[in-house]
């Protein structure tokens, strides 16, 4: 019984060590350098600025709905740099796209004067079911996005308040951080 043990487990070695003796041995790639990761993040901007998408979304930068989302962000950037409160009135809960069947809900708020979207998952968006347009809610934010396939500027909605109760608080440890 053992030999028999011995004659199989003996061709097996002698083929696993085949299989490593024959595999070529990559040396790790050397960390870049800080200046060699910023000339190759220069050199992936320009690539990219050159590709079609890039040319659309610079034309879209410099047209005046472009202009616009961008003027709406300096607005609010302190706000979202120190992620403290900003005073919001609901006006729209029933936002869609243009052309989209399905997908993510979409916040539309206003604040300081100027329009701005917030999206949520189907599931994120149940915890805020109860707003109504021209209801004033407090919001923080982390982050906020542009995009040339919508109207305004994207604020990322991590904290939800009405009438000093949360309604909705983003779990961050849920997606590492993200």
């Amino acid at each position: 019984m053992k030999k028999t043990i011995y004659v199989l487990i003996l061709p097996l070695v002698v083929v696993s060590g085949l299989v490593f003796a024959n595999r070529e041995i990559k040396p790790s790639p050397k960390p870049l350098s800080t200046a060699e990761r910023k000339a190759r993040m220069v050199d992936d901007r320009k690539k990219w600025e050159a590709s079609p998408d890039g040319i659309r979304y610079k034309e879209w930068e410099l047209s005046p709905e472009g202009k616009k989302v961008h003027a709406s962000h300096d607005k609010i950037r302190k706000y979202i740099k120190d992620f403290s409160n900003m005073e919001a009135v609901v006006t729209s809960v029933t936002f869609q796209r243009a052309n989209a069947k399905s997908g993510p809900k979409w916040l539309i708020i206003h604040i300081d004067g100027e329009e701005y979207m917030m999206q949520f998952t189907l599931k994120e968006f149940q915890q805020l079911n109860g707003l109504k347009v021209n209801d004033k809610i407090t919001v923080r934010s982390h982050s906020a996005g542009y995009s040339p396939n919508h109207p305004y500027l994207i604020v990322s909605g991590d904290y939800i308040e009405q009438n000093n109760k949360v309604l909705f608080k983003r779990d961050f440890n849920k997606n590492n951080g993200c």
